[in-house]
């Protein structure tokens, strides 16, 4: 079954339904081994990256990221193109409920021009390497005025195997409330959808927002790669 099979039989209602219940929502297997692979071996062909960010330098953590450049990878443009339309209704849904006047279109294309509009016109897609003591602290990639409020991230490692550590965190801070840290640890070629910056949750009172942040927990040992796919363009 080819990728582009695989995004079709994902289940919309489910995911829909944890990413309402919980801000994020954990798809199983979306990516092979093989596919995982070939993004990590990719990292040294600087040909494909736009820019590279020594994560200690900025405080963003310790590690690496690089942004690709256009055109993205097939497999990268595939999933960033093929997940948006599952998504959007989720979206559109939040903005509605939280009565904001937001309102998402309904294909990737579309979200592109509107960025480009607005001089948002580099690509955000980016690939990420932590190693021994790397981490990221908590932080939301926003990168711009137009913002699509959902993210996604591909494990292109797997844990307890090729790395101890590097838990996948994110913070909830509900308004008059402590903040809540919930703590994953997705597989190999799993996909890992999460809010970018605020979900709507039911109160006695109508919705309210709630700001959520993410981060990586730091790595004992071991090499972990992920994938991370932001929908809009940055300025």
């Amino acid at each position: 079954m080819n990728l582009q099979q695989r995004l079709e039989e994902l289940k919309r209602e489910d995911i829909a339904g944890a990413m309402n219940d919980k801000g994020y929502a954990c798809i199983p297997k979306v990516l092979t081994n093989e596919e995982c692979d070939a993004l990590k071996e990719q990292y040294a062909n600087e040909s494909l990256y736009r820019k590279t960010i020594q994560m200690e330098r900025y405080r963003f953590g310790l590690g690496e990221y690089k942004y690709y450049n256009y055109p993205l990878p097939a497999l990268v443009q595939q999933l960033r193109k093929g997940i948006y339309p599952l998504i959007a209704p989720i979206a559109n849904n939040w903005m509605r409920v939280l009565n904001t006047d937001n309102q998402f279109p309904g294909s990737l294309n579309e979200l592109t021009a509107l960025c480009h509009q607005h001089n948002q016109t580099r690509p955000t897609p980016l690939i990420l390497k932590y190693g021994k003591g790397g981490y990221n602290t908590l932080h939301q990639d926003l990168y711009g005025d137009i913002f699509f409020p959902m993210q996604l991230v591909v494990f292109l490692n797997e844990p307890d195997v090729d790395y101890q550590g590097g838990e996948f965190v994110l913070i909830e801070q509900r308004p008059r409330a402590q903040s809540k840290a919930i703590v994953l640890k997705p597989g190999k070629g799993d996909i890992l959808l999460f809010t970018t910056n605020y979900r709507p949750i039911k109160g006695s009172k109508g919705y309210y927002r709630v700001n959520m942040k993410h981060g990586v927990s730091e790595l004992v040992s071991g090499e972990r790669h992920t994938l991370g796919i932001i929908f809009h363009d940055a300025v």
